[in-house]
Parts: C-alpha cells; sequence; structure tokens
C-alpha cells in the first residue's frame, strides 16, 4: 500500500493548546495513534496529562489546534458526539452509578450504542442483546457474572474500576483514554487491572496516563513526556529511559522519592 492510500491515524492531534486565562496547561501538543497502538502519557503532577485527555474526549475545548479520529475533525463536537465517533475514556476517579446494579450500569451504553436506550416501554436491561453484550463484556475482563445483578457498592475498588473498563468498551471504541486505572486500587487487586489492559482487543487504539512506571513499562509501545504542559519527549520505553532530560524532569525525580 502506498504511503498516500495508508489510512488515517485512528487519532491524530495538531497543535493542541489551551489557556486559562493567562495560564497555559496545554502548550501546541501534537502526536498520533494508529489502530491497535498502546501509547502512554507520563509526567509530573501538573504537566497537563488530564487536561490533553480532556481535550481530546471533549470535555474541554482548546484555544487552538485540532483533534482528528479516523481524519474526521471533532475538535468542536461536544463530548458525547465524539463517543459516537470512537472515543470513550475512563477517569482517576470511578465515575459509575454506585446504588444500581452492574448489569445496568453497562446496558446504558450498549444500549445506547445499538439504539435502543430510548425504547420507554422496556429498560435498557431488558433487551436480550444488551444483556448477551453486558455478559460478554464481564467474561471478557474475567469478572464473574454473579456481580450482574449487584449494586456496584459491594464491589471491590478494583473490581468497579473493571466495570468502569465494562462501560467504556461498551460503546465500541477506535480510541480507549485510560487516566490513571491503577488509582487507588489495593496492591492485591492491582494485577486484575494490568491483566485486563493487557488483554484489550488489539484494533483498539488505547492511551494511558499512568503514574505507575512499572505499568508504563509493561504495557507502552510508545511514550509520551508532558512538562509544564508541552511535549519534552516521545520515543520507544527504553530510549524514554535513557533520556537526560525525562530523567531529569521526571523519572529521576521518582526514583528519589
Amino acid at each position: 500500500m502506498s504511503q498516500s492510500s495508508a489510512p488515517p491515524p485512528v487519532l491524530e492531534v495538531r497543535g493542541l493548546c489551551k489557556n486559562f486565562g493567562a495560564l497555559q496547561v496545554t502548550r501546541n501538543v501534537s502526536f498520533e495513534l494508529k489502530a491497535g497502538a498502546r501509547h502512554a502519557l507520563i509526567g509530573p503532577n501538573g504537566a497537563g496529562k488530564t487536561s490533553l485527555v480532556n481535550l481530546i474526549s471533549g470535555r474541554l475545548q482548546p484555544t487552538a489546534g485540532t483533534v482528528l479520529v479516523n481524519g474526521t475533525d471533532v475538535t468542536r463536537m461536544p463530548e458525547h458526539e465524539r463517543v459516537k465517533c470512537g472515543i470513550a475514556r475512563t477517569f482517576q476517579i470511578n465515575t459509575l452509578f454506585m446504588n444500581l446494579p452492574v448489569i445496568d450500569n453497562l446496558c446504558l451504553p450498549i444500549a445506547e450504542r445499538l439504539g435502543v436506550a430510548n425504547k420507554r416501554l422496556r429498560p435498557a436491561s431488558a433487551h436480550e442483546g444488551v444483556i448477551a453484550e453486558a455478559e460478554r463484556l464481564l467474561s471478557t475482563l474475567k469478572l464473574d457474572l454473579d456481580a450482574l445483578r449487584k449494586p456496584v457498592r459491594e464491589l471491590p475498588y478494583g473490581q468497579q474500576r473493571l466495570v468502569e473498563f465494562a462501560i467504556a468498551l461498551g460503546v465500541a471504541p477506535k480510541v480507549l483514554l485510560l487516566d490513571e486505572p491503577t488509582a487507588g486500587v489495593p496492591s492485591e487487586e492491582s494485577h486484575l487491572i494490568l491483566d485486563v489492559i493487557e488483554s484489550l482487543p488489539g484494533d483498539i487504539a488505547v492511551l494511558i496516563i499512568e503514574h505507575n512506571m512499572d505499568v508504563v513499562f509493561r504495557f507502552a509501545q510508545e511514550i509520551t513526556v508532558l512538562v509544564g504542559g508541552a511535549v519534552l519527549a516521545v520515543g520507544k520505553p527504553g530510549e524514554i529511559a535513557a533520556n537526560a532530560d525525562v530523567r531529569t524532569a521526571y523519572l529521576g525525580e521518582a526514583a528519589h522519592e
């Protein structure tokens, strides 16, 4: 296939900037993800990582720059429209309906994607196709199907994180943004998260924000380092680990904590 006929990156960020008055939290950030990419975004606290994810997902609107999904400009689209274009995300802190059963949490995004969410006479979780997909997602994420009928609040925190993963996968994303997926997860449950991250479908481009360098170097094929809202370095894990500027700005700092 010639370069001119190659498919566009599944996600492309061009010259993205975000200002809050005189405070510039994102400074001319550009990168791209191809289908199946496994990309990590790292940097010290305050580097602008979550702000960048918010700009990509549509939670924030940029001051300047462009976001494209499969070549389509989504920069001015609201968050819910970007979901329909293929962008899904998880958050640092779970955003689940804690008092509802797991099945209801899962069925809402699946039903919306399948076009049955607005059937007034039947709840989303009453559609057999929706339930079957929810069960499949739980099985894929190695969650016990007995959890389906439990309120989310009754699950251990690590399993709650897996439910949030399942919700994100329920919209059939092309790009999955994982914002600190192991944050707050007890060490004895962290292997659940790592196993799921490694088993994510190979056609989904995944961008992960993570402070745990063991997770980053285990997961990422490529790493972008942000400092002060700007890209300091981009490279393969070995290149980033050997980069003196990165070690000074971040890795060296973490090693001495």
